[in-house]
């Protein structure tokens, strides 16, 4: 897809808790100006009449007549039939709101919608880090490409989506790539999300710097710590955004395993990386150790953090040699290294969100009609 000089229009819609933000987007970028609207989460009807006026009101602004209606909403969800489950920040969506297909009935359009988690990880696949990369390879002469990718989020949860081939993956019960769920590296009884989000990082300071939780700061404060910028306890900073590393670097080890591709971050955390890519990436470089007691590496690939510029060299440089073809005089061009990198997002957060769905949208209607 050639997103940006394709001109067909998208409206999209960012869902919170508290508000909704409707916009739309052609060629890769928003077209018109943002309308908010208040959620009203604990009232149906008043929610649902807030989603058609902020259609309705961006639908005005659009330079030409919209092809689809694109967003991510909060799951459980049937994502491909457009009927929302019940929510936890929404509590009116009970029982089954079919969303998409009212939306379509209105606006006389085709609606997608899908998670923010796989909405991210798509964005950054087609626009943001994935592309970024492959360009990186092909301006070094690399035959390296990649074409797979994992995304994840650290904010408020632990998000996730992964994108095969150019394609999200969503899995039967729309629910693939639900990372959050994965063990807790360092409180196996817990998911990761426990030792990978805001109220993760925020506890782990409390209990390094023997402060109460309610009075401990927020992420960007606890990374200033960290850095010297800010008083308080650096060990303790240290330590928050170190276990949050290590817990992260465990879940994309697990995923990476089966998916063998890039990493992207995002979320709010993610601004935050000089403090814990450095431990994410060396857990996921980590070993296993067998019965005999020989330790053998936990993932087939070499890991490498693209932020540091030493790494990335080493990423791009590859171990690229010329061989002979047995029994010919051809010789073929061979990269016997096998690698993942590990980034942060080129997009940031809600740019790659609009973005994927802005994709997915035409991806739908070009290839899956």
């Amino acid at each position: 897809m050639d997103l940006k000089n394709d001109r067909r229009v998208v409206m999209t819609l960012d869902a919170g808790g508290t508000s909704f933000r409707f916009s739309a987007m052609c060629g890769n970028e928003p077209v018109t100006e943002t309308v908010v609207m208040p959620s009203n989460g604990d009232n149906l009807e008043l929610c649902l009449a807030n989603i058609v006026e902020g259609f309705a009101r961006i639908k005005q602004q659009c330079p030409v007549m919209p092809v689809a209606i694109s967003f991510a909403f909060p799951g459980p969800a049937d994502y491909p039939k457009g009927i929302i489950g019940d929510l936890g920040n929404l509590p009116a969506f009970r029982g089954g709101v079919a969303l998409g297909p009212m939306l379509e009935e209105i606006f006389s359009m085709p609606g997608f919608i899908n998670n923010d988690g796989d909405l991210f990880a798509y964005g950054e696949a087609v626009s943001g880090f994935l592309p970024y990369v492959n360009s990186l390879l092909e301006k070094v002469g690399s035959p390296k490409r990649y074409k797979n990718l994992v995304g994840v989020t650290l904010g408020t949860g632990l998000g996730g989506g992964i994108v095969m081939g150019g394609r999200l993956l969503s899995g039967d019960n729309s629910i693939a790539g639900e990372v959050w769920l994965l063990r807790n590296r360092l409180n196996p009884l817990m998911n990761a999300e426990e030792g990978a989000s805001i109220r993760a990082l925020r506890r782990v300071y409390a209990e390094q710097s023997g402060l109460p939780l309610e009075m401990t700061p927020e992420p960007k404060e606890i990374f200033e710590i960290g850095t010297g910028a800010r008083g308080g306890s650096v060990t303790a900073a240290v330590e928050a955004f170190r276990s949050l590393g290590e817990v992260t670097g465990d879940v994309l080890a697990n995923v990476l395993t089966l998916v063998d591709g890039l990493a992207v971050i995002g979320g709010g955390i993610s601004a935050a990386w000089p403090l814990f890519l450095p431990t994410l990436v060396d857990e996921i470089n980590g070993t296993f150790t067998g019965p005999d007691g020989r330790r053998f590496r936990r993932l087939a690939s070499v890991a490498f953090n693209l932020e540091d510029p030493e790494q990335m060299k080493t990423f791009l440089a590859g171990a690229t040699r010329t061989i002979a073809v047995p029994r010919s005089k051809k010789r073929v061009v061979y990269d016997p290294l096998q690698r993942v990198g590990i980034g942060i997002s080129r997009l940031g957060t809600l740019e790659a969100v609009a973005i994927g769905a802005y994709a997915f949208a035409l991806h739908k209607l070009d290839f899956e009609p």
